[in-house]
């Protein structure tokens, strides 16, 4: 006798180890920029660029120690837009939570640019035409299709693809530190003033990319205690990783300020064609990974908005056989191939600064609102210090917007007009 009853609509899968949460924390931070880094920042601070490396680490530790405390709050999925929600209401979360999405769209759309342009330093037919096209196009149907079939298969490709990034740069570092030059370290003089600012910028962003990662929590087994720890583990081996890569850059290539492929350049003198090629096929894999979890990460935003009925309500459908918010995975998909065809994702990335800034105060923002409310709350993190760490995270990220040009301010504004348009409609519409 069939049942009068309608079966519940299909919810997300708790599916995501806490170790596979790690790999994806690292995955969305260490990207291509890492091949090109030690050459930025030695042209603007040259031999004192390794202890800004290390100082930019730690002061990025303050920030992710706020995600890491809102993170051990909350099992939903969301992140930032999820955490501004509670403290400040709906609309000043949906203006974090759409900013973000927007830049998720922009990267997704500049990293599978940058993958076709990767590719084609082995295979130069790929580099432009159709072929360029067909890459541009595949690379992102891969990544989502991979992580619209599940969550599981996201995570897993994004493990694979973590490892293939950091091999390259474990190995550059593990034989490059034989063959640094301590006097190439020395810092006889100190950087020009007005070169911090920049360093600042460069380095603190170089870090940008963990503030994703909560965003899918609706989807990890334990994320109020496993994505805590993830975080504060990423961003320990990350610095690791990028103060060993700018020493070994510094200390084996003569003239690394100029240098336009710095990692390659200082492999092929203590490694050969071997090394080169190894780093060229990290560089590669970096980027893809990238990709990946940018099409894992971005489109829980928009699902966690429109659970909330602040976006339209098919973007929160689950599939039934995969659990996973599918049409705001595909939307995220035809979108950022519209804008990696057309170009104009070079305009939506200047926004890319000023949305994480927002993110970063928003969040910062959000646990001294809400640390009391939660204090007594069972296995929640807890900061030293009480307001100490969110107050320094809050006006760092400040001063940081306060340092941002005047496009990517006016980028911002834009922005924030538009999705006040979205949030106001979207209400009206409910």
């Amino acid at each position: 006798m069939p049942s009068n009853e309608s079966s519940p609509p299909p919810t997300l899968l708790r599916a995501v180890s806490r170790w596979q949460v790690l790999g994806l924390s690292i995955n969305d931070v260490v990207g291509s920029g890492i091949y090109l880094l030690p050459m930025s920042a030695a042209l603007l601070l040259g031999p004192a660029s390794p202890w800004a490396v290390l100082v930019a680490g730690v002061a990025v530790a303050l920030l992710v120690l706020c995600y890491a405390q809102a993170a051990s709050w909350f099992d939903q999925p969301g992140g930032a837009y999820l955490y501004a929600r509670e403290a400040f209401g709906p609309f000043v979360g949906f203006q974090i939570g759409w900013m973000t999405w927007l830049t998720r769209i922009a990267v997704a759309a500049a990293l599978s640019n940058g993958f076709a342009l990767a590719l084609a330093a082995f295979v130069p037919a790929l580099a432009e035409g159709a072929p360029r096209v067909a890459v541009v196009v595949g690379v992102l149907v891969f990544a989502t299709l991979v992580n619209v079939i599940g969550v599981r298969s996201g995570a897993r490709t994004a493990i694979v693809l973590v490892v293939g990034k950091l091999v390259p740069l474990v190995v550059f570092v593990a034989l490059g530190a034989w063959h640094v030059d301590p006097a190439a370290l020395r810092i006889d003089a100190w950087p020009p003033l007005e070169n911090l600012g920049k360093a600042a910028l460069l380095l603190l962003f170089a870090y940008a990319g963990f503030e994703n990662s909560p965003a899918a929590a609706g989807e990890y087994r334990d994320p109020r205690r496993d994505l805590p720890a993830a975080l504060v583990r990423m961003i320990v081996i990350v610095t690791l990783l990028y103060l060993g890569v700018q020493v070994v850059a510094l200390g084996t290539l003569p003239g690394l300020a100029t240098a336009k492929a710095p990692l390659a350049e200082a492999m092929s003198g203590f490694a050969g064609m071997a090394g080169v090629l190894l780093v060229g096929a990290g560089a590669t894999i970096s980027i893809l990974g990238t990709l990946s979890t940018t099409m894992l990460f971005g489109p829980r935003f928009l699902y966690a908005m429109a659970r909330d009925g602040h976006a339209p309500g098919v973007l929160a459908r689950v599939h039934p056989r995969f659990r996973t918010p599918y049409v705001a995975i595909l939307v995220q998909a035809a979108l950022s191939i519209a804008l990696a065809l057309s170009g104009s994702f070079v305009e939506l990335a200047l926004l890319s600064m000023v949305a994480r800034l927002c993110a970063y105060m928003g969040t910062a923002a959000s646990v001294l609102r809400l640390r009391t409310r939660f204090a007594s709350r069972e296995g929640a993190l807890v900061l030293p210090g009480g307001a100490l760490i969110p107050s320094a995270a809050l006006l760092l990220a400040f001063v940081l917007l306060l340092s941002a040009e005047a496009k990517h301010l006016a980028a911002g504004a834009l922005a924030l007009v538009v999705g006040a348009l979205v949030y106001a409609w979207q209400a009206r519409r409910a």
